[in-house]
């Protein structure tokens, strides 16, 4: 099948990216980098979680950092809600007129994932999320129901499909409006991912899927690329590949690198393939490199170095390595 003539690239670096990362980035960095990103011509963003701030204390700024944020016409700005107490807080931020547009609700199709990450089985989790998708339909806030460990589980191995499905149909019976299909830890391949994905649009025809792919094994963007050639219109991505494990001090699950498949990568060979995303090459290249400055290290973006392809003569003058005549 052909790709979606409009994929929209969702930026994680907020949220999914800083999750991740030990420093503390303060509140007024996080709200220039939002801006950054939405400046950029990205109509669809994580922003920030609600999980409890002594877990993650990146996060403790949640609702200072979306009252900060600039609001544009169009854009969706995505909050991670990992449980009901943190959705009463969303709450509060919703009815004073500066909340999320759509909330993340996550259950690791592997349940022993599921209770190393959230402490509860399927069944506790699924009562839990049934309860808040109920007061997200109140206020007016689309829901992503995320089946996590789609592709394999760090602890548990090869997930069975009909446990993907389990939670694919539940978030979907409960009324969420997109399905994420999280590849947690970097596991997929292209052809597991055609075959996997294959299997669940044909059991949910009516749904819409979401590519979630971590880099931790280099195969981010070929697992991206794999499901958006089967008619998928959502994908995820951050700037510089970060992203992965929270920092929550607990015992690592998956071992190297699992950072989200690269904002910048993917664009720019999206862009490439003449697939439009909306997005601005340029300003995009100046927000992943003002990632590293506000991060103080070097990221994992290729394309902020090289630049996007060259596709136009350069005048003689400008040609590296070339001395002008003289006259």
């Amino acid at each position: 099948m052909p790709f979606s003539e409009n994929v929209t690239t969702c930026e994680c670096w907020a949220r999914d990216g800083l999750q991740s990362m030990p420093v503390l980035v303060p509140t007024a960095q996080k709200i220039e980098m939002i801006d950054r990103i939405t400046g950029a011509g990205f109509r669809k963003l994580e922003v920030t979680s609600f999980s409890h701030p002594r877990l993650l204390p990146q996060f403790a700024d949640a609702a200072e950092v979306l009252r900060g944020i600039q609001r544009r016409p169009g854009v969706s700005h995505v909050v991670l809600m990992p449980n009901e107490k943190g959705f009463d807080r969303l709450a509060v931020c919703q009815k004073e007129g500066y909340g999320a547009e759509e909330i993340i609700l996550m259950i690791s199709s592997s349940e022993r994932h599921n209770l190393l990450n959230f402490r509860m089985n399927h069944g506790e989790a699924m009562a839990e999320h049934a309860r808040i998708m109920r007061g997200a339909h109140d206020l007016g806030i689309r829901i992503i129901g995320c089946a996590g460990t789609v592709f394999g589980c760090p602890v548990a191995g090869d997930v069975p499909l009909p446990e993907v499905e389990k939670l694919v149909r539940f978030y979907l019976d409960e009324g969420a409006q997109t399905i994420m299909l999280g590849d947690t830890t970097g596991m997929a391949n292209p052809v597991q991912v055609r075959e996997r994905v294959g299997q669940l649009r044909a059991s949910f025809p009516g749904a819409e899927f979401i590519a979630h792919f971590h880099d931790t094994r280099g195969t981010g963007i070929a697992n991206s690329i794999a499901m958006l050639e089967l008619g998928v219109r959502y994908v995820d991505t951050s700037l510089g590949a970060i992203g992965g494990q929270p920092a929550t001090g607990a015992a690592k699950y998956s071992a190297g690198f699992t950072g989200n498949t690269c904002t910048e990568d993917l664009v720019a060979v999206l862009e490439e393939m003449g697939v439009r995303t909306g997005i601005a090459i340029e300003k995009m290249l100046d927000a992943g490199r003002r990632a590293e400055e506000v991060l103080g290290q070097r990221l994992r973006s290729n394309v902020t170095r090289s630049g996007p392809v060259i596709h136009t003569e350069s005048a003689p003058e400008k040609e590296p390595g070339v001395a002008p005549r003289s006259s």
